[in-house]
């Protein structure tokens, strides 16, 4: 099951250009002055991906927490599952959007991706999940890869402006692209951190312990190469929801009576 159309969403969205975004884009791009080194990519690219870095993902679980209260999750089978579904929606619905960014690292394009997925995501709690962890992820790198001044002049003026919401894909997106990073590295890279965010959730969950919890993830990790094969280098035009399920899962987070996590 594919929705919401997001071929017309582009399309539509493609078409809206803010009238002061040309001036901001003269002035972000002014600041992007930066060749990567190959020596120091490699750190980047460990840092971005250690869950030491404060990007707020682990104040999510992805619907899980909603999932585990309805019974939809119950064991470590059903766990299994649960990620795998995860991970092929964040293939299809969201890989485009990093794809795009990374090749594309302009604010222009990034205006236009993140005004398509705001009107793409179907639940609030999964939308308002985006923007925390999007606006998290450039905040940090506005102040740790200050290599890269183009990130605080992205974030000021655009912050400045209120003409972007924050999503977290065409973020990391271009976050990557800025730091050198290829395409498949890029996209691979959000497949990761989604995977090891959820079942860190679980974990703190109880639904699965330490260790039990690390070999879940390591077995795991063959489907994500699969999966991350189909779904990469798509367009966003491509972009399509696969388990909506886990969407609307997701979207009873709100009304649980008690929770750990944010979504």
């Amino acid at each position: 099951m594919l929705f919401p159309p997001v071929w017309l969403l582009y399309h539509v969205c493609n078409s809206i250009r803010p009238l002061q975004l040309e001036n901001m884009e003269e002035k972000i791009e002014g600041s992007l002055h930066f060749t990567p080194n190959d020596s120091l990519l490699q750190w980047s690219k460990w840092q971005l991906l250690d869950s030491v870095l404060p990007t707020g993902g682990f104040a999510h679980s992805f619907g899980l927490e909603a999932a585990i209260q309805a019974r939809v999750v119950s064991g470590p089978e059903d766990l299994r599952t649960f990620v795998i579904h995860i991970l092929e929606n964040t293939g299809s619905l969201l890989l485009p959007f990093v794809y795009t960014l990374n090749t594309s690292p302009n604010v222009e394009t990034w205006y236009k991706l993140d005004k398509i997925l705001d009107a793409t995501l179907t639940n609030e709690i999964g939308r308002k999940a985006s923007i925390s962890q999007g606006s998290a992820l450039l905040r940090v790198a506005a102040a740790v890869f200050q290599e890269v001044p183009y990130f605080k002049t992205m974030r000021d003026m655009s912050l400045a402006s209120g003409a972007v919401r924050f999503h977290h894909a065409p973020i990391f997106g271009i976050v990557c692209g800025l730091l050198g990073f290829n395409a498949e590295t890029s996209q691979k890279a959000y497949m990761f951190i989604t995977m090891r965010d959820v079942v860190s959730a679980a974990t703190r969950l109880n639904l699965v312990g330490p260790l039990c919890a690390a070999v879940l993830q390591h077995q795991i990790a063959a489907s994500a190469e699969e999966l991350s094969k189909k779904w990469m280098n798509r367009p966003v035009e491509e972009a399509c929801q696969t388990s909506p399920l886990l969407d609307t899962v997701q979207g009873c987070h709100g009304y649980l009576f008690s929770k750990l996590f944010c979504s």
